[in-house]
């Protein structure tokens, strides 16, 4: 296979875990004869510094084009004016709603090596293996209208949280799917006692439910959702749920595998192409260290490998090596371990099939 992948390396460390990726991408074409070809192209804080917008033209005309795209980070303290009429994360959600990327995937499975990792207790993580289907471009992140004004003296401030049914529909049917390939269980998030959206998400979830007869469907409140993160993560097998509260969600949710660097997603349209991103964010404090951890990067590229272009045995190879790196004791610093971002990749690649 020939494959054009894009990469948005970003702000922060960014460019060093999507440096790693490419790494363990590039030995892997080399074990199964493949060929990648990269482009890198701004997005994010650094865009807005050379270009003055955090998504160029050209980098989202780069992505449309691509048959994947893997991303880094965005954001950082240099661009963190709230008042700010420009800002990194514009970038992102420009690149989601531009690429109609509505699907999130984070899966959440504990290592049994990493559960000490975790400040749960170890009875709470053994066995934990979920995924969030996140909602990714509607609700409060797009909704219109989203303004602040000046009345009574005082400024307002106005987000409006909107789904129509289709936007509902195609969400919680993708989630479906993916039960049917797992242990056969949604639990939809909302919350239906106090939001209108939300009743409107319940009522769709039950339509769709209806075309699942092996499926068992749950309704979960959104705050019972975060409480059983924490004490009963292993009752869920996929979670599925609007925008904001799959981003919040999905934060917690890195506590069970001990680290946000471990964590991979996926955002997918539907079609073809798809957006490969880790879950963390810039963590500037630790950028040009080269102490980050690049597992979640990683393990974004090995699902990229298998949603975007079919390779799922290349995908089982880098989860497997990476499997194999800590179960035999390859630690990054937030791990409580010593390796650099470049030791743990060299020892990830090491353990390829």
């Amino acid at each position: 296979m020939r494959a054009n992948i894009v990469l948005l390396p970003g702000d922060g460390i960014g460019p060093e875990v999507v440096s790693a990726a490419v790494q363990v991408l590039e030995a892997v074409g080399q074990r199964f004869g493949h060929t990648f070809e990269f482009s890198e192209h701004l997005v994010g804080g650094c865009a807005i510094d050379q270009t003055g917008s955090p998504l160029p033209e050209t980098t989202l005309d780069a992505c449309r084009a691509a048959d994947a795209v893997l991303l880094g980070a965005v954001g950082g303290p240099k661009w963190d004016d709230p008042r700010a009429s420009v800002r990194p994360e514009q970038g992102l959600l420009g690149l989601r709603k531009g690429l109609g990327v509505f699907a999130n995937l984070r899966p959440v499975r504990v290592h049994p090596a990493l559960i000490e990792a975790s400040p749960l207790k170890p009875d709470r993580l053994e066995g934990v293996d979920l995924i969030v289907v996140r909602e990714l471009t509607g609700g409060l992140y797009f909704g219109q209208p989203k303004k602040r004004e000046w009345s009574d003296g005082q400024y307002h401030a106005v987000d409006t949280l909107e789904y129509c049914e289709s936007e509902i529909e195609r969400i919680v049917d993708l989630a479906f799917r993916l039960a049917r390939q797992r242990r056969k269980k949604v639990s939809s998030v909302d919350k239906a006692n106090v939001l209108e959206s939300s009743r409107l998400w319940r009522e769709v979830t039950n339509r769709v439910a209806q075309r699942y007869p092996d499926v068992t469907l749950e309704h979960v409140l959104v705050d019972t959702a975060a409480m059983r993160l924490v004490t009963s993560p292993r009752s869920f097998d996929v979670i599925v749920t609007e925008n904001m509260f799959g981003d919040i969600l999905t934060d917690e949710a890195a506590v069970l595998a001990g680290s946000m660097g471990m964590l991979p997603s996926a955002s997918l349209n539907g079609r073809e192409g798809g957006l490969y991103e880790p879950i963390h964010g810039s963590a500037p404090d630790i950028a040009g260290q080269g102490i980050a951890n690049p597992i979640g990067t990683i393990l974004s590229a090995a699902m990229l490998l298998q949603y975007s272009l079919g390779l799922e045995q290349e995908a089982k190879a880098i989860e497997r090596a990476v499997d194999r790196a800590i179960a035999e004791g390859a630690r990054t610093r937030d791990l409580g371990g010593y390796l650099s971002t470049t030791a743990m990749t060299q020892a990830i690649i090491e353990r390829l099939d």
